[in-house]
């Protein structure tokens, strides 16, 4: 019986930060199925190199996983991702490219963390910080600073139409968005992106028709 297994590959040439960076794209999507139950030879053969390579990089698997967590948290891509909508299309359609990458971003960090306590895996505490560093709450506050200044950035060119400051809106939308789950019925899907964005430019209220006004 011939065997069909593709040869593993060594990626000659590459840095340990690719190495890494490979691994960890590997990595994600196994860890979101399995958890704390994966193993770093599924994760090496999903990434086409040997167990040990892995090893090369992390210490153990639980620094791997750890290295999972912390990507998945990263907002570096969706803050990308929010910065290069155009501002050419109208406001709903930013909106919207905006509420569907923040909602990506939210599934991935939910997948990967929910996964990981589902199995029993806890996060290890970050190191005390000395005196005067940022610490782990300071580095959310700005990554939540910059998610704000991004999606804010989308409703400037429509500031002298908005009924609320560009900041206060900017609220309002986020936290419609991060909470639109709660909305829905039990055993429903929530409120979809657009939908979503309509209600929040529009309102509740269908629009009346002349006759109905009159």
């Amino acid at each position: 019986m011939t065997d069909l297994t593709p040869p593993r590959r060594r990626a000659p040439g590459m840095t340990t930060e690719q190495r890494r960076e490979m691994i960890l794209q590997s990595a994600l999507p196994l860890v979101a199925e399995h958890g704390s139950a994966v193993t770093t030879a599924q994760i090496a053969r999903a990434a086409g190199i040997g167990e040990a390579t892995v090893f090369r990089v992390f210490a153990d698997k639980d620094e791997l996983l750890q290295a999972c967590i912390e990507r998945a948290l990263d907002p570096t891509n969706v803050l990308r991702e929010l910065r290069s909508i155009s501002l050419d299309q109208p406001l709903a359609d930013r909106l919207v490219e905006a509420a569907d990458a923040l909602s990506a971003h939210l599934g991935r960090m939910g997948a990967v963390i929910g996964a990981l306590h589902a199995s029993g895996h806890h996060r290890r505490r970050p190191p005390v910080e000395d005196e005067g560093t940022p610490g782990r709450s300071a580095s959310r506050d700005a990554s939540q600073a910059e998610t704000k200044e991004a999606v804010a950035e989308l409703f400037h060119p429509e500031s002298d139409r908005l009924r609320l400051p560009v900041g206060t809106a900017t609220d309002v939308f986020l936290g419609i968005l991060f909470s639109r789950g709660r909305f829905a019925p039990t055993g429903s899907d929530p409120i979809g992106v657009a939908d979503l964005v309509d209600l929040f430019l529009h309102g509740a209220l269908r629009q009346r028709s002349n006759a109905s006004s009159s």
